[in-house]
Parts: C-alpha cells; sequence; structure tokens
C-alpha cells in the first residue's frame, strides 16, 4: 500500500493578537498546509472565539483543516473541522459524540504506544507523537525517538503526526520513519526569516519524498 506524503501542520503560537492573521496568510500562502491549530491558553471562550473566527475564515478560504487544541466546547461553537485532545482532555469517544461523525480527533500520545493503541481503538482519526526534539513551545516531559514512527507505520493504518522542536533541517528522519505530518510551531513562527520563508523550507524538505 501506497502511503500518502507526509504533510505539514502548522500550529498557533499562543499570541495570535494583532498582526498574526497577516502572519497566518504569509505563511498559508507560501506552500501547502493541511491544517492548523489554534492553541491558546488563559483565555475565556468569548475572547478565544473573536480571536479564532479570522484565522478560521482564512483556513477556510485556503482549505487548510482549522483544528481546536483541547476545548471541546470552543470547537463546537466555531464549527471547527477538528480538536486536538491531551491524555487529560476528555475521551475520544465523548467527544466523537459531541462534535458529530465528520470532525478531525486528535489526540497527544507523548512517547506511550499504549496511549496510541487506545487512541486509535477510542476511534482518534490521528495520534501524535512527542517531543523528538528540544522545544520552547512548551515544557518537554516525555522524548519520543523515530522509531516509534517506524512501529506505528508497520502496524496501523491511521495517521500519526511527529511534534516537538521540528524544523526544516532536522525533520528528514521524521519524515523517513513514517510521520504523515510534521506539526511545527516555533520552527515557523519563530523563524529568522519569516514564517514564509519557513513553510518555503518544510516545503523542500516534503517534496523530496521516497514513495512507498
Amino acid at each position: 500500500m501506497t502511503r500518502t506524503p507526509c504533510q505539514l501542520y502548522l500550529i498557533s503560537p499562543l499570541d495570535v493578537s494583532g498582526d498574526f492573521p497577516d502572519r497566518l496568510t504569509e505563511a498559508l500562502d507560501a506552500g501547502p498546509v493541511a491544517a492548523f491549530q489554534f492553541r491558546v491558553k488563559g483565555l475565556d471562550q468569548h475572547e478565544a472565539a473573536r480571536l479564532a473566527e479570522p484565522l478560521q475564515a482564512i483556513c477556510a478560504a485556503r482549505d487548510v483543516a482549522f483544528i481546536v487544541n483541547d476545548d471541546v466546547a470552543l470547537a463546537k461553537r466555531l464549527g471547527a473541522d477538528g480538536v486536538h485532545l491531551g491524555q487529560d482532555d476528555g475521551d475520544p469517544r465523548e467527544v466523537r459524540r459531541e462534535l458529530g461523525p465528520q470532525a478531525q480527533i486528535g489526540v497527544t500520545c507523548h512517547a506511550s504506544r499504549h496511549f496510541a493503541m487506545e487512541a486509535g481503538e477510542a476511534g482518534a482519526d490521528y495520534v501524535a507523537f512527542g517531543a523528538f526534539f528540544p522545544t520552547t513551545t512548551k515544557a518537554v516531559e516525555h522524548h519520543a525517538d523515530p522509531e516509534i514512527l517506524e512501529w506505528w507505520q508497520g502496524m496501523f493504518e491511521l495517521p500519526c503526526v511527529a511534534i516537538g522542536g521540528i524544523t526544516p533541517e532536522n525533520g528528514r528522519p521524521l519524515v523517513d520513519a513514517g510521520a504523515d505530518f510534521l506539526a511545527v510551531s516555533g520552527g515557523v513562527w519563530a523563524h529568522p526569516e519569516g514564517p514564509a520563508a519557513a513553510v518555503r523550507a518544510f516545503s523542500a524538505l516534503l517534496e523530496n519524498q521516497p514513495a512507498g
């Protein structure tokens, strides 16, 4: 069976105010992006929705899936394409009932094969492994090795996402190991030449994939 080439999955910085909609537009127009995850912390739902709506429209206009991090109620309020769950953010079965059959539900599985298999059995649409590299985006409690991606691809058809400190320079082993998506935040938004340059660099990495 031929595997679909690895794709780019953008995760927002925690601050999406100010000129961030322009920066998101710049990033999405620079190269192929499969999904964008709206990840903010400590805001009430009204404020989060206010910030999310223009970003959701930018994604919709470019056929980029809009995924909400952690907050099932916000995802439902926005009519988002899906939600990404941490290990403490709810059971995918219950979230499926809440959001419906079309919602994309992803689950953080750290470096745990057990968590990933549980998520798959619970009906998740993808599992996320990481962190693969040091990252300043969040505190890293779990370190994953590329071998877990190889194992997952050899056992399951469900897509897997690699996350954690990924850059155009270090991402190749994760692509080669079988990641279906590279989830990136700082590697794009903190790129010294700006988000468009970062997306172009990731596009160059993802263009050169062996078939298989």
